[in-house]
């Protein structure tokens, strides 16, 4: 299995063809699911004791198993937050693997690191943040959330200590252990925040406080000041969003951030999706406050085209995230006694793949001016669309849209007139559009991040209602 020979080189052969032909095709299926027990009577028996070989094998992929999954880099895939890789980015993710590198330490991936970070800094300066932030790729929004988080509690245990360790002295501060006012730490965030931040405190066991915003979405610090009123020094990180991924909404961080100097928290901006609008000149105005946060996260793999899977959290003060996540034993002293950047110290995590390296790829490839001009093209998309359905008798826009999303309803439909609608477009092919919700009030929505999407499909899309 090892070795290189003949039969090696055939099956790389029939590998690296079908990935050609994959990535260079305009008109990849949008394909969908199908039953398991269809796929086991269309597959069968895959994995046996003598092998099925590289040929059959990759037959059953291309012509049974890949048509049951849905093409997420589908013009017309337009539920969750679709992902629309840069041809780029695909094709170096073949040389990620093939490469066999290992992301985790400066020790053993210094290259890989070094265009890592290359890309953090650039992020970090388009988002307004120090020349000394800095941080890690992770696997995705709930792995950066939950880090970032795991850090702000550290953070809060740490500055608390020290407040204790002034007020004891000898054995008493020594033994002192850092608990929240109540003895429970809280996170503060919206009501409409990604389900993630609920999630994240369930792991850490913290509480959350929801914060419902105005009728546009929209939290504001007079709101989040409220909450802190009312909890106090108990409250460790207030969490804003940056694009939320129903609405696209981004949160009034400027007036969240402003709070900081009268209330000692962890600012986090969650802006797995919505972020990267910042690099737009159409909606980067919107973001101003995030360049007082903490702590950032935005995923590659949805507004800025590149393949699954890719979060990038970037810390103001990167020795916040080392110090909450640095993993301690004897066979790892060699890397972490070091002053070497290891990405491993930065997050819930130790294995890594140097999953930044297709974004790093692509960006250095088309540079920045190309991912403004792919993201505006989205936002101005969903204008576009948006003012069509408002026009329309017998639709509605829910709101406005902010960024890519545009979430609309169909006058008088039932959640079950948009299920038998949603699962009709996908069994023709026309379109991956599923039904969402808002207030108890079934609606759907288009999520728009692939250049690729045309006005007519969208309209297309509309007339089948």
């Amino acid at each position: 299995m090892h070795s290189t020979s003949d039969e090696t080189s055939h099956l790389v052969d029939l590998v690296l063809g079908y990935s050609r032909r994959r990535i260079l095709s305009d008109d990849t299926p949008l394909d969908k699911p199908v039953s398991e027990s269809e796929l086991r009577r269309l597959a069968g028996r895959t994995i046996d004791e003598q092998g099925i070989g590289a040929a059959r094998a990759l037959a059953l992929f291309e012509h049974v198993l890949a048509p049951a999954c849905i093409t997420t880099d589908h013009p017309q895939y337009l539920s969750f937050i679709p992902t629309a890789p840069t041809k780029a980015a695909t094709a170096f993710d073949l040389v990620v693997s093939a490469s066999a590198l290992y992301g985790g330490s400066w020790l053993e991936g210094a290259g890989a690191v070094y265009a890592e970070n290359e890309v953090l800094s650039w992020l970090g300066r388009e988002f307004g943040l120090p020349s000394t932030s800095g941080g890690v790729f992770v696997q995705g929004g709930t792995l950066g959330n939950l880090s970032a988080l795991v850090a702000a509690r550290e953070h809060a245990r740490h500055r608390l200590a020290a407040e204790l360790a002034g007020n004891l002295a000898g054995d008493e501060a020594d033994a002192a252990v850092p608990a929240p006012p109540g003895g429970r730490w809280k996170i503060v965030c919206s009501a409409e925040a990604h389900s993630s931040i609920a999630s994240a405190a369930r792991v850490m066991d913290v509480d959350v406080v929801p914060v419902t915003p105005a009728g546009d979405g929209m939290l504001r610090g007079d709101e989040v000041r409220a909450a802190l009123e009312a909890h106090g020094a108990s409250v460790f990180a207030v969490v804003a969003t940056a694009g939320s991924t129903n609405f696209g909404i981004v949160d009034d961080l400027a007036s969240i951030a402003e709070l900081k100097r009268d209330f000692d928290f962890w600012f986090h901006v969650d802006g797995a999706y919505g972020l990267a609008g910042m690099l737009s000149p159409l909606a980067h105005d919107r973001f101003a406050g995030v360049e007082h946060a903490d702590s950032v996260i935005v995923d590659p793999h949805k507004w800025l085209f590149a393949p699954f899977d890719a979060c990038a959290l970037i810390y103001r003060d990167p020795e916040t995230g080392r110090r909450a996540h640095t993993q301690h034993a004897e066979y790892l002293d060699t890397l972490t006694e070091g002053g070497d950047w290891s990405p491993s110290d930065y997050a819930a995590h130790l294995t890594r793949r140097a999953r930044g390296l297709p974004f790093w790829f692509s960006l250095a490839t088309y540079g920045g001016a190309a991912y403004r001009e792919a993201i505006s093209s989205s936002i101005a998309l969903a204008q576009c669309i948006a003012d069509e359905i408002d026009s329309r008798d017998g639709f509605s826009l829910v709101r406005s849209p902010q960024l890519s999303v545009v979430v609309f309803e169909r006058d008088g439909w039932s959640k079950a007139d948009y299920d038998a609608w949603s699962a009709r477009l996908l069994d023709e092919q026309r379109a991956f559009v599923t039904p969402s919700s808002h207030a108890g009030r079934p609606n759907t929505r288009f999520a728009i991040v692939n250049p690729n999407t045309t006005f007519e499909h969208l309209v297309a899309i509309l007339d089948t209602m």
